[in-house]
């Protein structure tokens, strides 16, 4: 059979350092990523574990899928992406991508974290500054007639960490999710650090979860949603009581995955990054 006729999608899944789960349970998105892909019968899948030799893997490759909690670009793959991005390729990232390395320091409470934005960010298109413990939240679909969210309704809820990332490249950028938290809620010594809350748009009220950035012939789509753990890999303490009125962490943890939006958008995001018509592949 010819190989011209398939497209080759090369996936991400892992945690930092190598082989650590690093909270989420890298097993079973890894599982439902792929579980995806197989409803494109002209698609053909490689995979790894971070970017490491992301040179040698993604020529001819069409679409790139992140789903990592740790392991990000470094600043020669970050402009390799880039170039890759130019020429035409698609990069489809989910949850933890925006994220990267954690740096800790003493307080007076203690040892906190804090993420440091790097050449990786500038490439994807976001920071990740922190997010509340699990909540439950309304997710609003800015555009549901752009190829990306087409099949959701203007508006849905998940149970999900909520994250707030600062976007790096709005005049390349569309915004296709948002939702509403005037203020990040965390306990006190809860997640990460941050100088300033960047991730507030100028109404003070709505928070990117989701946007395309334009990068020459191709792009990169983002979704902040997806967070998932098993009881070998939960690290939450605790949850909103909008989940738990006592604050105990469902274990396992599936969250947006159970939902029809999160699949919508990966099944979504496999089209536009190969180019399939918008109907379902299978």
């Amino acid at each position: 059979m010819n190989d011209r006729k398939f497209h080759r999608v090369h996936l991400i899944t892992g945690g930092f350092p190598a082989g650590a789960l690093a909270g989420h349970d890298m097993d079973y998105a890894r599982h439902r990523v792929l579980q995806l892909l197989q409803e494109f019968p002209n698609v053909r899948a490689t995979v790894g574990n971070d970017y490491q030799d992301i040179e040698r893997w993604l020529p001819g490759c069409d679409l790139l899928i992140t789903y990592v909690a740790g392991p990000y670009g470094t600043d020669e793959q970050a402009e390799w992406l880039e170039r890759w991005m130019e020429e035409g390729g698609h990069w489809l990232a989910l949850h933890g991508s925006s994220g990267g390395k954690a740096v800790k320091y003493d307080t007076e409470d203690g040892f906190r974290k804090r993420m440091v934005k790097a050449r990786h960010h500038q490439t994807i298109g976001a920071f990740f500054l922190n997010h509340p413990p699990i909540r439950k939240f309304s997710v609003l679909v800015n555009d549901p007639r752009h190829p990306l969210t087409r099949g959701l309704p203007e508006r849905f809820d998940v149970t999900d960490e909520l994250y707030l990332i600062e976007l790096q490249d709005r005049a390349h950028s569309t915004v296709l999710l948002t939702t509403e938290l005037p203020e990040d809620p965390s306990p006190p010594g809860f997640g990460f650090t941050y100088e300033r809350d960047r991730s507030l748009e100028a109404d003070g009220r709505t928070r990117v979860l989701g946007y395309e950035r334009s990068v020459g012939k191709g792009g990169v789509a983002y979704f902040a949603l997806g967070h998932c753990h098993s009881p070998q890999s939960n690290t939450q303490p605790c949850v909103d009581p909008s989940v738990s009125s006592t604050g105990d962490v469902p274990n396992p943890f599936h969250g947006a995955w159970d939902g029809s939006a999160l699949p919508t958008l990966v099944r979504n995001g496999i089209r536009w990054g190969i180019g399939a018509p918008l109907e379902r592949a299978a």
